[in-house]
């Protein structure tokens, strides 16, 4: 019954898998080619409502929604990929580290760590992408910067286990150095959480971008991007224009609860008992 049960559970996470990749291949590379003609100014055709020949409606500018939520999201892949690979390094490094050296390398990691958490995190996505100027650089560096402590916490753990572990006592006896334990020993074995992690790591990218644009600290206003589109939409939908926010909002939820549900899905099926905790 349990073999069954895990089964199961893989074929899940493989159609998720497939599901998403096709998802975010379409988006992402119809996005990147296509001509900004198809999104752009047309005062004719302003807050018009879905149709068959713009299924997401018009804005008040005239802009296809549908053409232009498409750009936008492939837009925020691209800076949740970004952002959420250099986080998932960040805290791959810095748990790493603060497990095998110890002493002075893990208190300040935990103070790092203990700051960062510590802080509204908004606040704290605001206040980096502010001082960065706002615009690409800012709510990329931001959202980057923000979301590897969670997963060193996970990582450190980890790697504490492994530290009393025969082959890592025996390693050390043979007189290999840190660097050659953590590389050869360390990340083979926290491989696994680490991808759990960057998995777990996009949605929260994406959505904490379209947070930061939304609210006016991130990406500019005449860049297509999920954000921007929600912000503009919250001077028409009060008028009956709901489309302006419904659709590229849902847009925007199927990716979050995707890649969230395949990384809830990833970490039972790497840790059964997690649920259960």
């Amino acid at each position: 019954m349990s073999n069954k049960l895990n089964w199961s559970r893989k074929m899940t996470v493989l159609t998720l898998v497939i599901f998403a990749a096709l998802y975010l291949l379409i988006i992402f590379f119809w996005g990147l080619f296509m001509n900004p003609g198809e999104y752009a100014v047309n005062y004719d055709n302003k807050l018009l409502m879905p149709s068959i020949g713009h299924l997401f409606g018009t804005d008040a500018m005239g802009r296809d929604m549908f053409k232009r939520c498409i750009k936008g999201l492939s837009n925020s892949i691209v800076i949740g990929l970004l952002a959420s690979l250099f986080s998932s390094v960040v805290a791959l490094i810095f748990g790493i580290a603060s497990a095998v050296w110890g002493g002075v390398v893990d208190r300040f990691v935990k103070l790092a760590v203990d700051l960062c958490m510590g802080l509204p995190h908004l606040v704290l996505l605001i206040l980096i992408s502010y001082m960065l100027g706002k615009g690409t650089l800012g709510v990329t560096a931001s959202v980057a910067l923000t979301h590897w402590p969670g997963l060193t916490r996970i990582v450190r753990q980890e790697v504490l286990h492994l530290k009393s572990s025969q082959y890592v006592l025996a390693s050390q006896k043979m007189g290999h150095s840190p660097v050659y334990i953590a590389v050869h020993h360390m990340i083979p074995h926290v491989l696994p959480a680490y991808l759990i992690g960057l998995v777990l790591l996009f949605p929260h990218a994406i959505m904490h971008e379209a947070s930061v644009t939304f609210l006016g600290f991130g990406l500019p206003k005449e860049m297509p991007a999920i954000g921007v589109i929600l912000s503009e939409s919250m001077n028409y939908i009060t008028t009956g224009k709901w489309w302006m926010a419904v659709f590229p909002g849902v847009m925007l939820l199927i990716a979050v609860i995707l890649f969230d549900v395949i990384g809830e899905t990833m970490k039972k099926l790497w840790n059964p008992n997690s649920g259960n905790e």
